[in-house]
This record gives structure tokens, C-alpha cells and sequence, in this order.
């Protein structure tokens, strides 16, 4: 509904519109697909289409569906009390605290960087997280550097 929002005719579409939106932007072209749950709806045509542009592909998914074939960079960032199927790719980003989720059992996932990130909101999040990270060396501090200073 918003700015270029609505349905398009395919990928190729999709994609002429993203290399017409970035026509201003830096030679390294990359394309950061979020959602909801991006895995509904991206899939090996529209990649291709964005790869044949120059476009590298990231995805940020919460892993309760496997990843689309061809993604170059696959952040699963889970939520707790859903079924994570997607137990591999390049980052595993644990927002924390969370009920649900056992920061151990996570590390046995096949990824490449682990981070983890306090929660938005509840008080003690931020120091859970760095106790976490500080706790158990795989993890490493993430921060949204807007949020830290008041840009939320």
C-alpha cells in the first residue's frame, strides 16, 4: 500500500522497479528483503531477476520456513515458541531476553556469526544481552545504534 507498493505482472518487474529505485544509490548494489515473513513471498525467479541485475540478495526471516535457494547473506532472527526449520546460514540474530529459547541449544545451529541483541522495551534487556554475550564467547553484542540514541 505504501511508496511502489502493490502487485506486479513478475520478477523481472519487481526487479526493473528496484534497479530504477537504486539508479541513484552506491555501485555495490545490495537488496535487504524483510517482512513479515519474507519467505511467503520471495522466491527463485525474483532472485535470479535481482542477481541478473547486479544485486546481491539478504533476507532477514524468523526460520519458520526454509530459505529460497540462491539468497547471498541469511539472517534467522527466531521467535520464541515457533518451530525453526531454517537452522543455517550466515547470521543468527537472538533478540534477548525471550521466553522460549535456549541460547545453548542454538549455538549447535550451523551458522556463520551469531549475535544477539537486547529486546525493544522491556527494562533489563540490555544488560541481559550483554550478560549473555559475555557469558557464552560464541555470541557477540548486536545493537540498533538508532535505539541507543533516542532514534526509535
Amino acid at each position: 500500500d505504501g511508496l511502489n507498493g502493490g502487485k506486479y505482472r513478475s520478477a523481472a518487474a519487481v526487479a526493473e522497479l528496484v534497479e530504477q529505485v537504486w539508479a541513484a544509490g552506491p555501485e555495490r548494489r545490495l537488496v535487504v528483503v524483510t517482512g513479515g515473513e519474507p519467505m511467503l513471498q520471495l522466491d527463485e525467479a525474483l532472485i535470479d531477476a535481482l542477481h541478473q541485475r547486479g544485486f546481491r540478495v539478504a533476507v532477514e526471516s524468523n526460520g519458520t520456513l526454509p530459505a529460497t535457494p540462491g539468497i547471498d547473506w541469511l539472517c534467522i532472527s527466531p521467535k520464541g515458541g515457533t518451530d525453526v526449520v531454517q537452522r543455517s546460514g550466515d547470521e543468527l540474530k537472538l533478540v534477548w531476553p525471550q521466553d522460549g529459547i535456549d541460547p545453548e541449544a542454538l549455538e549447535r545451529w550451523d551458522f556463520s556469526h551469531h549475535l544477539v541483541q537486547p529486546m525493544d522495551g522491556p527494562e533489563g534487556s540490555v544488560q541481559a544481552a550483554i550478560a549473555l554475550a559475555m557469558n557464552r564467547p560464541k555470541w557477540r553484542l548486536s545493537l540498533q545504534a538508532h535505539k541507543v540514541v533516542g532514534l526509535a
